[in-house]
């Protein structure tokens, strides 16, 4: 994305933002951590720093940022060296049902996230959906995680380190909504206070590599596994498959039920090194409009 930006006082700017849609970005189920403001804006925490992004007219307004944060965390985050339209251009060729897919989901851009939170989070999502994950985590971070400050008459609160979570219990856990997931979360941040994961050290790694390193922590499975190799650790070729996906390929590729890793080795041999993406908007679309819903 070519930007042009206006530093102001708090805020940074971005007129005339192409491929970037609050609401897609932040209701595509990629990120867990981003509520919507009575004002259509979405307010967030990523790197122990609170941010409101707002839309309007073609302008994307960051409130609650600096130059120096903007460039040093939040161009990262966004993603805001990645041309969008060149990725939606690729994966949809000859492909009408992708056109239809990024189409509806244009403004999508993938956030690139901190590697505990995001474990720790795929790790809830298992089973779940977005509402209760949502909650799950705010109840974290609320109990366990640094308070940051109050923006827009809420507190405001971190993701708890690694060293805090290992030493929760089972029931502390469990009365943050996780269910039977608390001991897989406590095993995994034991292990990885243990050995510290860098995410240097993962992105060397080739993706079968990678993914077999992921699929030794609680919790995590093939899809857990591919969710963090897509969000964080920068394979974007990982095509995580959830139960919209299954459904949504199943519906306009197979026409039958199918083992997601077909699927997986379906999507890869199609999209090749986007298949993550093609992953993330045809999520988005089938779930928005309930798709191959039975």
């Amino acid at each position: 994305m070519n930007l042009d930006i206006i530093y102001e006082n708090n805020r940074v700017i971005i007129k005339n933002a192409i491929d970037f849609e609050p609401e897609h970005i932040f209701e595509c189920g990629q990120c867990f951590r981003w509520n919507r403001e009575e004002d259509g804006s979405y307010t967030g925490i990523a790197y122990q720093n609170i941010l409101n992004v707002k839309k309007v007219g073609n302008d994307v307004i960051f409130n609650n940022t600096n130059e120096k944060d903007f460039k040093e965390i939040w161009v990262d985050y966004f993603d805001l060296n990645t041309d969008y339209s060149h990725i939606k251009g690729e994966i949809s060729r000859n492909d009408n049902i992708m056109k239809k897919a990024v189409n509806f989901g244009s403004g999508i851009r993938i956030l690139k996230q901190e590697v505990l939170e995001t474990i720790i989070s795929f790790i809830i999502s298992a089973n779940n959906n977005i509402p209760r994950i949502k909650k799950s985590i705010e109840l974290i971070c609320e109990r366990h995680g640094e308070y940051l400050g109050e923006f827009n008459n809420k507190k405001r609160y971190a993701f708890p380190e690694v060293k805090v979570i290992r030493n929760l219990t089972v029931e502390e856990l469990k009365e943050c909504n996780t269910g039977y997931r608390a001991p897989y979360i406590i095993k995994t941040a034991q292990m990885i206070a243990a050995e510290p994961i860098k995410l240097s050290e993962l992105q060397k790694l080739n993706i079968a590599d990678c993914e077999k390193a992921l699929l030794q922590y609680h919790g995590v499975g093939p899809k857990v596994a591919h969710c963090i190799l897509f969000f964080c650790v920068g394979h974007m070729a990982a095509f995580p498959v959830d139960v919209w996906v299954k459904r949504v390929m199943e519906h306009f590729y197979f026409e039958k039920d199918t083992p997601a890793k077909i699927i997986q080795k379906f999507a890869t041999e199609k999209y090749g090194i986007y298949a993550g993406y093609a992953q993330q908007y045809l999520f988005y679309y089938a779930r928005e409009l309930n798709i191959g819903k039975k």
